[in-house]
């Protein structure tokens, strides 16, 4: 290994903090290092936060080192209050399990989890056995809770009401370490910022039941410039499945990111050389929307595959230097759009949310029919509106959607 994962992964950016810093890159450098990423199954998609971890796990292997992804079956019962101030939803094991499944397809477009190159376990096969005194008594007397207590993921949620079952995340999650420790030898816990305390837990639980040094280290979590998470949209969130978020939409997202985030997600996200991104530093004006264009490309690529990279990105093209026309875009089938409200039309599309969100987009000129501004907000669909591509709808700039009656 000549180059040393840690080396790269600081200079893009992606490293928040260490436990041991010196240690942990002279043990990147010197052997194969097993580590492990924990993802709990409370959807069945993974989104663009998770998109982060994956693409560590990726640099991490692709230097040799063996990634274990975590799947939560068995925390997903309890719900992780980092980073919430509300509790998380319940769900049922079939739920669960479900989940976890989706979980598998999508991490293996970018981990290779051929011939033991990585591994998926999940943590209800020791989780669910536990016996409640025992787990206690073995690891619960390991946990000071004054020490728990000042944990941010705490902190906040002391405010408006921390329940127990809650509480208890940190010594589940210290305890999956542990096993993973046991088990295959796992030496370094790698997650999200909002995870400190968690790894903090499972690295003093290693040292106190087995004497086993092992590390911890956390991720930059993925922010724009105003310090907001990124991966929201006003619809919800960028999820990675295409079902719930098309190609098209995923690689539009990206197109769209600020000037001021585009230079840091090509660090973060993808495997562009460092040098060629340092050139695009120097670009101004029209040459950074080029560089979302290569961003959005080289991440729906990453989770989509290059076959819809390619149409995503040639669809982005007709539409936005043909007339808003191609045969790849957004569409909704709505065979009886014709006397409809527009305002319903745009409903039903997935444009907006609701007929008052509708109205104002309409109030505010940021609605086009068939390239020309539509202000009225009591019009119906009328048969002139059907051209032979469909009606095209353009709301705001940027977003352009087909409806067809069949």
């Amino acid at each position: 290994m000549s180059e040393n994962v840690f080396d790269v992964l600081k200079e893009r950016g992606l490293i928040a903090q260490c436990t041991h810093e010196e240690e942990i890159r002279e043990l990147l450098g010197k052997e194969k290092v097993t580590f492990y990423i924990g993802f709990d199954p409370t959807a069945d998609s993974l989104h663009v936060g998770h998109f982060l971890q994956m693409v560590v796990m990726r640099h991490m292997q692709l230097h040799g080192h063996r990634p274990i992804a975590l799947v939560g079956g068995g925390t997903g019962h309890v719900g992780d209050p980092s980073g919430r101030t509300d509790m998380r939803q319940m769900m049922t094991e079939e739920v669960i399990n479900h989940n976890c499944e989706c979980f598998k397809k999508q991490l293996s477009r970018v981990v290779d989890f051929s011939d033991g190159k990585a591994l998926m376990v999940n943590n209800a096969d020791w989780l669910l056995k536990l016996n409640y005194i025992e787990f206690l008594r073995d690891i619960g007397a390991c946990f000071s809770v004054n020490k728990m207590l000042t944990a941010e993921c705490f902190k906040q949620r002391l405010e408006k009401g921390l329940s127990f079952l809650e509480f208890n995340y940190m010594l589940m999650q210290s305890y999956d370490f542990l096993m993973l420790s046991r088990e295959y030898g796992c030496k370094l816990e790698l997650g999200g910022d909002d995870q400190w305390s968690n790894i903090l837990g499972g690295l003093e639980l290693c040292r106190k039941k087995d004497g086993k040094q092992v590390y911890g280290m956390t991720f930059t979590l993925l922010t724009n410039s105003e310090g907001n998470k990124m991966g929201k949209t006003q619809s919800g969130a960028v999820w990675l499945d295409p079902e719930k978020t098309s190609p098209y939409d995923f690689y539009q997202y990206w197109v769209n990111v600020q000037d001021a985030d585009v230079i840091k997600c090509l660090k973060l996200l993808t495997f562009i050389p460092m040098d060629e991104i340092r050139e695009m530093e120097k670009w101004e004006g029209a040459e950074l929307n080029k560089a979302k264009r290569i961003l959005a490309y080289e991440v729906t690529k990453l989770v989509h595959g290059e076959a819809e990279a390619e149409k995503a990105k040639a669809t982005a093209e007709a539409v936005f230097g043909g007339g808003g026309v191609s045969e790849d875009m957004p569409t909704t089938v709505i065979p009886e759009a014709v006397g409809m409200g527009v305002l319903d039309m745009l409903v039903r599309t997935g444009l907006v949310k609701s007929k008052g969100e509708a109205r104002r987009i309409v109030q505010q000129n940021g609605l086009s029919i068939n390239d020309e501004k539509y202000t009225d907000v009591n019009g119906t669909v009328t048969e002139d509106m059907l051209t032979d591509n469909g009606i095209i709808i353009k709301k705001g700039k940027k977003i352009y959607h087909r409806v067809v009656t069949q």
